[in-house]
């Protein structure tokens, strides 16, 4: 079973935690089995948490997170009947910050919204099919976002509080949508822009221009040196932190990041061994992306060269005949790629001890 273990693993809400800040999460967390480790969450540094559990094996209620959900709160797991379950996370969140509005506070929202499976929503219980009911599910989306915000307007805090808005990864290939006029099918999982280039919103009116925009690289690692620069906070002695502090581009005092490129990395198939987890592919694809261009790396070496500035959709690979400029960023890309491992990591791995609920299952 999954196993996020909280004494080999350091999260941002441990650090605040522990410099005073009020921590709440809500929505969705599957690293960890609620079951066998019901107060995990205080060990990775949240006072207070409502959750869906994830599909627990053997306990079929456990997998609605929308309707119906099973979720997991600082007393326990159970379904909410006839309730539709980010209503649940958002109103948790509001209640927390209602009650904690004179502290410093830290709330992780990892949303169940817009994943599959694409249902109606209290809005428009008539949507049908996948695409629609998407539309619908985005829709909620933003409608629960505004309610967060208004609350902290009338909490008298919105002023000094960051809102960071961001997504893991591209939109679901069964999902098409559209993009100044062109139709774009969903990336998830893939090397393609729609896949690894995602949203990154930022909002702080006391503390950010509002309407601003960058084209610094930014990379999902540099959120935690984020978060503990704006909290005036460090990683504690013995934890080295990756990524780099997005503070000064948020703040306008920076127009470039401390990055030259960011890297994304294939997913595939593992094994385990009892010990360790084996990529299958020893080599992941990956993409090495600068401001303007972009390359594909394999264990075979580039495959693609891309002008991200004038192809933003991946068409033209200018791998055989670069101009000039594309070359020296082809150049500079190989060099990176070449200074990574011949072969992928296969970190250690502990899982947790078979359970009477596993027993059916093929291993």
């Amino acid at each position: 079973g999954c196993h996020f273990d909280p004494n080999q693993n350091l999260t941002f809400a441990r650090v605040l935690r522990n410099e005073g800040y009020q921590t709440a999460i809500a929505g969705k967390w599957q690293i960890n089995d609620f079951r066998l480790q019901p107060k995990v969450l205080a060990e990775h540094g949240f006072n207070e948490w409502c959750m869906w559990t994830g599909y627990e094996t053997g306990n079929p209620p456990s997998a609605e997170r929308y309707w119906d959900p099973y979720i997991h709160t600082n007393d326990g797991s159970r379904t909410y009947e006839g309730q539709f379950g980010p209503d649940i996370y958002t109103d948790f969140l509001i209640d927390f910050m209602e009650r904690n509005q004179n502290s410093p506070m830290l709330l992780y929202f990892p949303m169940c919204l817009t994943h599959a499976p694409f249902v109606p929503t209290p809005d428009e219980p008539n949507a049908s099919g996948n695409e629609d009911c998407f539309k619908a599910m985005v829709r909620y989306t933003d409608k629960l976002v505004g309610r967060l915000v208004q609350a902290l307007e009338q909490l008298g805090i919105r002023e000094r509080t960051y809102v960071f808005f961001t997504t893991d990864n591209g939109t679901a290939g069964s999902i098409t949508g559209r993009l100044n006029g062109r139709k774009v099918r969903g990336g998830k999982g893939k090397l393609t822009e729609n896949g690894i280039r995602e949203p990154f919103i930022v909002s702080c009116p006391g503390k950010i221009p509002a309407g601003s925009s960058t084209e610094a690289l930014t990379d999902f690692t540099d959120l935690f040196p984020t978060f503990l620069d704006l909290a005036g906070a460090e990683a504690p002695e013995g934890w080295t932190i990756d990524g780099h502090s997005l503070a000064d581009v948020l703040h306008g005092t920076a127009t470039r990041s401390p990055r030259d490129w960011v890297l994304s990395m294939g997913g595939g198939e593992a094994t385990f061994d009892g010990e360790r987890v084996i990529p299958e592919k020893g080599f992941a694809d990956r993409a090495i992306c600068g401001e303007r261009y972009k390359i594909i790396y394999t264990d075979n070496g580039t495959t693609s060269l891309f002008n991200l500035e004038r192809d933003p959709g991946e068409e033209y690979n200018l791998l055989d005949n670069p101009p000039d400029e594309a070359a020296q960023a082809l150049e500079k890309f190989e060099a990176v790629a070449r200074s990574f491992p011949e072969r992928d990591a296969a970190p250690r791995y502990k899982p947790n001890p078979r359970q009477e609920w596993d027993l059916s299952l093929k291993r």
